[in-house]
């Protein structure tokens, strides 16, 4: 199977987009917009798994998840020219796929039916008192997290999926270096821990 795909340029030359390189998003964006099937290929072909990390902690069910997907790219067809920083392109398909996401989650919530169930008494549940501590632990928790920086938040935020996403996907996401996510992810949780204990 070849590894690149050819498109032809305006003037009639074939220009190679080789797939799993690194060829500039720029570049790529700019052949795509023109029609470049080869460019859209290595779009997809390097940023796909990113996309369906994102989708996949929505927890939707297969058709949904592909009609998301599908979205995601059609998005980015309508503003492949408008994306004023090449660079950041895997943070906005990331955004993207989730804001499509959570559209499609909320669609389904409206779809389907409320179910009716009597209410039965668990002795293994927590009494109100249990579960008033736990609110006020998750307040606290809360209230610290608005307190550390955006950057430190969207890091635990990414860290928190479920199911998790790869650092891969977290390093295009944030546009770090993989080696750089475990030290920030340990002084983001530091900072979390100060904050608490201050509290």
């Amino acid at each position: 199977m070849r590894n690149e795909l050819n498109h032809q340029s305006r003037a009639g030359r074939e220009v190679w987009f080789p797939l799993m390189t690194e060829t500039p998003v720029a570049e790529l964006l700019a052949a795509a917009e023109e029609g470049s099937q080869s460019a859209w290929d290595a779009l997809v072909e390097r940023y796909g798994r990113l996309v369906w990390s994102v989708i996949r902690g929505f927890r939707l069910d297969a058709a949904t998840a592909a009609d998301v997907s599908q979205t995601v790219w059609l998005r980015l067809v309508e503003h492949c020219g408008r994306i004023r920083d090449p660079e950041r392109l895997p943070a906005w398909l990331a955004t993207t796929a989730r804001n499509e996401s959570i559209r499609a989650s909320r669609r389904l919530a409206r779809a389907v039916p409320t179910e009716f169930s009597m209410e039965i008494a668990d002795d293994a549940a927590p009494s109100a008192d249990e579960r008033l501590l736990d609110d006020e632990q998750l307040q606290q928790v809360l209230a610290a997290f608005d307190g550390m920086s955006a950057k430190c938040q969207e890091m635990l935020r990414l860290l928190c999926t479920d199911p998790p996403l790869d650092y891969e996907s977290i390093s295009a996401i944030l546009a770090m270096p993989i080696g750089s996510i475990g030290p920030t992810r340990s002084r983001c949780l530091d900072r979390l821990r100060r904050l608490m204990e201050r509290r």
